[in-house]
């Protein structure tokens, strides 16, 4: 690193292959939105020949964000795949949108990396969001790099950023977070703002300019060497306190002199093993340029000291009927063992699979065993089928290169799977395997929906299927009490762009609705009613007379049905009738029109007729009678009230709290979470919490997270319930 001054570039217009796992780097980009992960992406590219101009590959398409609704919204959305060449090594870059609400995309490609590329801008410096990330990737022991980029904005600083860093994730030991360059600034522009025109490497104490377009090194000047002296002695004291030769530090010391060869063997170690991580600085190229500012240095540092899929601990596996296997190697010749780490439509070749290969070598044209298990919440149906694999291929912005096959350790996307959905494991069809899943959000903002018109209502279902097959993150759910028809995402963008794929790849337009919760109804006190159905009108008639009385039971209770006939006042027969009507008018509500509960019902009296009683006209007197039983008596509507637990930094506890109480939350208790975090339990209405998603990530800077359960239904309060009946009224209910 900052030795190496030879480069390799991809050849451009063919696919980038790998024949072993030691030549295979998966790198994936983190960082807030805006950071610049995917102007990264493309430096990168352009620095390895794998384009001849930023960004754009041979149709003249975009290489990364290229989907038309990346277009409109102006952001990423999914996670995406550029492979790239430096020095024989195939660096498979996954680039990850940083908006919060496809974090679902982040997490799959946190899956298929071994590595992790954070992309801090020095304009806006590090959010909550990614200090989380950092520390999910810190709990697995995944090896992270740091990048800086947006240097040439104003009041950018480079130092000042990089201190930022070391206090946001050095933790216990901020020296593990050191630069391994300075950036070099030419004369001040117009507007007084110096440029970043080169780099100076703190080891190998060279100087890189990138102001011609194209990468030179010298020897520093006099006054340069000053400069980085004391950043110099930080740097290799950091990596020989994490170094494995313990005499280093007694000679450094001692004033020995270190070879700079032993320092940068010692750095890429502790960076593959994650206990180092270096900082770095990045730029794009200028126009005509073919490298950027720091794309070289990167490369290096991704070659040389990030860890190749050998070093990584392969995810358990079990069969899918769920009995425990031995660890799988990182083997080409080992037993197939694949992950579906994303899943998407392409308009001319149809689903297309996004695949790490963790064991075995995947072949096009062989038939291999699906499993798809544990998302069964989300309307993901358990599976296991066996299915024939199509054609191997490479990503490259729009275009598919062919790839002849997939090694253990490589990513490609495989053709035709029509059954594999993200998440699914492949593996040999004689025998089969299941791979731990990786960890989800859960969505908790509910989307009710409906079809826009008749022929989008024909469509809906299939549309729908295949939306969350391809996102994992998205639940799908068909209420049985609302009867909606309701998708949970993550929040509104990840909603507009749900929606907006179901209109642009599936062809069907819907209409977003409002959410409704699944309210009851039950008898606040005991009443009687008397259900009279008397009718003559020629031939048979119909005649059923029936008196009841209704009475509260607790909270899950239901409906229950208690016969107190005597002396035959309602026949034998009829008395299930009784009971047929009174269950149905109570799922159809007594007084708003939601379900009642929680009563018990006695048949006490009735009237039957010789000829012209008969099953449905006791049927109709069972209903008469609980309606008028509702109608003398107070009706409860209940509502159902869930438990919420709320993971916030410790400084926002108040707002969350106070935000609780003021949607009629009750809170039960907190407690202290490692890291500077509470976590607050509390009992809150449904009704009250339908976008707390968005207002939870609002109030706590989007690093709040929070869980919820079903607790129970119990009693709104009256003037809430007196406003839905009303509006029940006005709507015909």
């Amino acid at each position: 690193m900052g030795e190496k001054t030879g480069t390799h570039p991809g050849a451009a217009g063919r696919a980038v292959t790998a024949d072993r796992p030691s030549s295979v780097r998966n790198v994936v980009l983190v960082g807030h939105s805006g950071s610049g992960k995917t102007t990264l992406v493309e430096a990168l590219a352009l620095a390895t020949g794998a384009v001849n101009r930023a960004g754009r590959v041979e149709d003249g398409g975009c290489l990364s964000d290229y989907d038309e609704i990346e277009h409109r919204q102006q952001r990423s959305v999914q996670l995406s795949l550029v492979p790239v060449e430096w020095g024989g090594i195939k660096i498979n870059l996954l680039d990850t949108p940083g908006y919060a609400d496809f974090v679902g995309e982040l997490r799959a490609g946190l899956r298929a990396a071994d590595a992790a590329l954070f992309v801090v801008s020095a304009a806006d410096g590090v959010d909550g969001a990614t200090r989380l990330v950092w520390d999910e990737c810190a709990a697995v022991g995944m090896p992270r790099a740091l990048v800086i980029t947006h240097l040439e904005a104003a009041r950018a600083d480079f130092e000042e950023m990089t201190e930022t860093c070391r206090a946001a994730f050095g933790g216990d030991d901020p020296d593990a977070v050191l630069p391994l360059y300075l950036p070099l600034r030419g004369a001040p522009g117009p507007d007084g703002h110096a440029p970043v025109t080169g780099l100076i490497g703190l080891l190998s104490q060279r100087v890189f300019d990138y102001a011609g377009g194209e990468r030179t090194d010298s020897e520093p000047t006099a006054d340069q060497l000053p400069l980085i002296e004391e950043a110099r002695n930080r740097l290799i004291e950091g990596i020989i306190a994490e170094s494995e030769d313990e005499t280093l530090m007694d000679r450094y010391l001692g004033g020995a002199e270190i070879d700079v060869k032993t320092l940068i063997e010692d750095l890429e170690k502790a960076v593959a093993r994650g206990t180092f991580h270096p900082v770095l600085a990045a730029a794009p190229a200028t126009d005509g340029a073919r490298h950027g500012l720091g794309t070289v240095e990167l490369l290096e540092l991704i070659t040389g000291g990030f860890p190749t899929p050998l070093e990584r601990e392969n995810p358990a596996v079990t069969t899918p009927q769920g009995a425990p296997r031995p660890p799988l190697a990182c083997d080409p010749e080992g037993p197939l063992a694949a992950e579906v780490v994303k899943t998407s439509s392409d308009p001319y070749v149809g689903r297309l699979s996004l695949v790490r290969v963790f064991s075995g070598t995947l072949r096009p044209d062989e038939t291999v065993h699906v499993s798809g298990h544990g998302l069964e919440d989300r309307g993901h149906e358990d599976h296991d089928v066996d299915e024939r694999v199509g054609a191997l291929s490479a990503p490259f912005g729009k275009q598919q290169r062919t790839l002849p096959q997939a090694i253990a350790g490589d990513l490609a996307c495989v053709a035709k799977l029509s059954r594999a959905e993200t998440g699914d494991t492949l593996s040999s069809k004689d025998d089969p395997l299941l791979m731990e899943p990786w960890l989800m959000p859960d969505p908790l903002l509910p989307v009710a929906i409906q079809a826009h018109s008749k022929p989008d209502e024909d469509k809906l279902s299939q549309g729908l299927a295949r939306l969350v097959a391809e996102d994992p993150t998205m639940r799908l759910e068909q209420n049985q009490d609302t009867h909606q028809v309701v998708l949970w995402c993550l929040g509104e963008a990840h909603k507009d762009v749900a929606l907006e794929r179901l209109r642009s790849r599936y062809g069907v337009q819907v209409d977003t609705v409002p959410h409704k919760v699944s309210l009851r109804e039950t008898f606040a006190e005991k009443a009687g009613g008397r259900g009279r159905h008397v009718k003559q009108s020629g031939g048979h008639g119909q005649y059923a007379i029936c008196e009841i009385e209704v009475e509260p039971l607790p909270g899950g209770s239901g409906i229950e049905f208690v016969d107190k006939v005597v002396g035959g006042a309602v026949p034998r027969q009829f008395i299930p009738s009784v009971e047929k009507g009174v269950r149905a008018q109570a799922a159809r509500g007594v007084a708003a029109g939601y379900p009642l509960v929680d009563v018990r019902v006695t048949l006490l009296d009735g009237k039957a007729h010789s000829v012209d009683s008969s099953d449905a006209a006791f049927q109709t007197a069972g209903a008469l009678a609980l309606r008028e039983a509702a109608a003398e008596s107070r009706i409860d509507l209940l509502e159902p009230v869930v438990e919420v637990r709320v993971l916030v930094a410790d400084e926002h506890v108040g707002a969350v709290m106070s935000d609780l109480s003021g949607r009629r939350g009750r809170v039960m208790g907190t407690e202290q979470s490692p890291g500077g975090l509470t976590l607050i339990k509390a009992e809150i209405p449904e009704i009250e919490i339908g976008r707390y998603a968005i207002d939870l990530r609002s109030l706590s800077h989007g690093t709040g997270r929070f869980s919820r359960s079903y607790a129970r239904h119990e009693p709104m309060p009256r003037q809430l319930a007196d406003r839905l009946r009303e509006q029940a009224a006005q709507n015909g209910g």
